[in-house]
């Protein structure tokens, strides 16, 4: 069996199936990302971890293309999510407070399908991040006794 050939027409086809099917494009997106990230900022929990962000027009930028990249299969996000996010301290608890605003504001502001694909995504990303990020809680290592 061969693999379909990753090409700029074949992502196209594939990001016009999902706007049919989910109501999503680029202007959806940002609006979305604009209302979740602004409740983000003034949320008790995540709220600190937007303080080092001097542009915003430019974070809203960064993260509407690799939204748009993700849900619309474009391809044209060559970000480092992992390193962007490395020097923020986050805890499980980051993670499913995230989630959770995430799951609220999309259930609010897109369609049904639209909020299903989106929460779909949001929550491999957040399943990535946590477990690059977050170290795991793992027993010491018990030294090895020697044979006989």
């Amino acid at each position: 069996m061969h693999a379909i050939p990753e090409t700029a027409e074949r992502r196209a086809a594939l990001g016009r199936a999902v706007t049919e099917r989910t109501g999503l494009d680029d202007a959806v997106i940002e609006r979305f990302l604009r209302a979740f990230y602004g409740a983000a900022r003034q949320d008790a929990l995540l709220g600190p971890a937007f303080a080092g962000v001097a542009d915003w027009e430019h974070h809203i930028e960064t993260i509407s293309r690799f939204w748009g990249s993700v849900a619309l299969m474009r391809g044209d996000y060559h970000g480092q999510p992992m390193q962007a996010h490395a020097h923020l301290g986050l805890t499980p608890a980051h993670f499913a407070r995230w989630l959770a605003l995430f799951e609220a504001t999309a259930r609010e502001r897109l369609t049904p399908a639209g909020a299903d694909y989106m929460l779909d995504r949001a929550r491999r990303i957040a399943r990535s991040l946590e477990m690059g990020l977050v170290p795991l809680d793992l027993p010491p290592r018990r030294p090895v006794a020697a044979p006989g």
